[in-house]
């Protein structure tokens, strides 16, 4: 166990085993194959304000491809999403890997970005938060589940310069 997993062992939050988190993981895979095989127009969006993409990182322990479906906020030319795994006591896979390597790729729609990740802090993550809430008030009680900070990420497009 890295650093990283030792300290999210020790947070509050939910804990999610047995049927619902093989549930949860099948809803994951299906929500990912729809989204591809319709370009996004059948599961794009997981309510009216939240729109779907999904994000592929390279896995930091298997070095393979993984892909989720996220619900995300665009702000200018990047996307912004959320490490909040229903409020659990651990991040997300996804976040540990961009952690290890920033580079990923975003599907939106039918178009494909390279992206750069960064974790937003300060003024500039309390300005994403409060449009993010916004746009899926759920965040709000992911938040409250947790003791850990919910990481929010901003993917900057490779091509736009990124940081």
């Amino acid at each position: 166990m890295n650093r990283a997993e030792r300290n999210n062992a020790r947070h509050r939050g939910r804990r999610y085993f047995g049927l619902l988190k093989l549930g949860l993981r099948l809803f994951s895979v299906a929500h990912t194959a729809l989204y591809r095989l319709t370009g996004g127009r059948f599961v794009g969006r997981l309510t009216p304000t939240a729109p779907t993409l999904l994000l592929t990182t390279v896995g930091r322990k298997s070095g393979k491809a993984r892909t989720v479906p996220l619900i995300y906020l665009a702000d200018g030319a990047a996307f912004v999403v959320v490490g909040s795994m229903g409020g659990s006591a651990t991040h997300p896979q996804w976040w540990l890997n961009l952690r290890a390597q920033p580079e990923a790729r975003v599907i939106v729609g039918g178009r494909i970005w390279r992206v750069r990740a960064e974790e937003a802090r300060g003024a500039e993550r309390e300005r994403l938060w409060v449009r993010l809430v916004q746009i899926f008030p759920s965040f709000a009680s992911y938040q409250r589940a947790t003791s850990r900070a919910i990481p929010v990420v901003i993917l900057h497009r490779a091509e736009d310069g990124g940081h």
